[in-house]
């Protein structure tokens, strides 16, 4: 009798065990995820659209209350993305580590060698496309797209764009649009949508893209001057402002807004996230923002977010090689 109920202690105590150093391959101490604080990277400075996503996602979660433990948000710019995601790529095997993705995600591993591309990290989502408003300083002598136009064509050095990244959306806006316009053009990147604007204000740029969310509140100040957006159809609040398909510029990209896990992130941590992630996009509060920062919905799910990513990295490497940018 006392060897059995030793034995059976022993099998008790047995599972205990197995139970707390098998239960939480996600790097939790209590067999369940999430159960640490999380680390979230954002790729780039604050006040850019890759910033406003990370903090509003943020904001919900916390409000919320769906993740149980803290959320450090950290602005890890330069390189046009590759600090901040060699950062998350450094962060291997981690549930705890996140980043959000914009065009920088897919296309500065296609001109630097940055150690990683897109398809090293573990998908969560994809959420919206933000497209751009094409802007010139508030007391630029432009205002329609045609005396841009006029002006860029006739000038006698190239006109001097700035957009974030180096090889970017930003960049392919950029080269798409004046090779439909016929004009030449010298492009600077920046890595924060802040340091971008003063160059604009201070002449040292003579226009620019810029995510609608990023600009609205410049343009309403005039401190800034639309002249053509890229998405397919005017925006409501700017119902002056002609599309690039108006103008015969075609097929102009949009930013991808997504999330990502570091690579081989465990499988309980994607699924989580996955699952966490749709609750967020049914808030009020999501789609408040989607509203106020002109974004189109757009939602896919971990391989379907994938895949979504193969076919925009084949259209940006193929739109880059023609400009002659790789």
């Amino acid at each position: 009798m006392r060897s059995k109920m030793i034995a059976a202690i022993g099998s008790i105590a047995l599972c205990t065990t197995l139970a707390a150093c098998g239960g939480n391959s996600a790097g939790g101490s209590d067999g369940e995820y999430p159960s640490e604080d999380l680390d979230w990277t954002i790729a780039f400075g604050p006040g850019g659209g890759n910033d406003i996503m990370a903090r509003t996602m943020v904001d919900i979660i916390q409000q919320y209350e769906m993740y149980p433990e803290n959320i450090q948000l950290t602005n890890r710019e330069g390189g046009s993305g590759a600090t901040g995601w060699g950062y998350l790529f450094n962060q291997d095997g981690s549930g705890y580590a996140i980043s959000t993705t914009s065009g920088s995600f897919i296309t500065t591993p296609l001109q630097a060698d940055t150690g990683w591309t897109y398809e090293d990290f573990t998908p969560v989502g994809l959420f919206a496309t933000d497209d751009a408003l094409f802007v010139v300083p508030g007391d630029s002598e432009f205002n329609t797209w045609e005396d841009w136009v006029e002006h860029a064509k006739g000038a006698d050095d190239k006109v001097v764009l700035g957009g974030i990244s180096t090889v970017n959306v930003d960049f392919i806006l950029h080269a798409k649009i004046a090779e439909a316009a016929g004009y030449e053009f010298e492009y600077v990147p920046f890595n924060e949508e802040g340091q971008m604007q003063t160059a604009l204000f201070s002449g040292a740029l003579d226009a620019m893209v810029s995510n609608t969310g990023s600009i609205l509140g410049q343009i309403e100040a005039a401190e800034v001057k639309p002249l053509l957006f890229t998405g397919p159809e005017r925006l409501e609040v700017l119902p002056d402002v002609p599309t690039g398909e108006e103008k015969g510029i075609a097929d102009l990209p949009a930013m991808p807004r997504g999330m990502i896990l570091p690579p081989d992130a465990p499988q309980e941590a994607q699924d989580w996230w996955i699952s966490t992630m749709k609750e967020v996009v049914e808030t009020p509060e999501w789609q408040e923002y989607i509203e106020s920062q002109h974004l189109v919905e757009n939602i896919l799910w971990g391989e379907d977010f994938m895949g979504f990513l193969d076919e925009t990295a084949t259209e940006f490497e193929t739109v880059l090689d023609e400009a002659g940018a790789l």
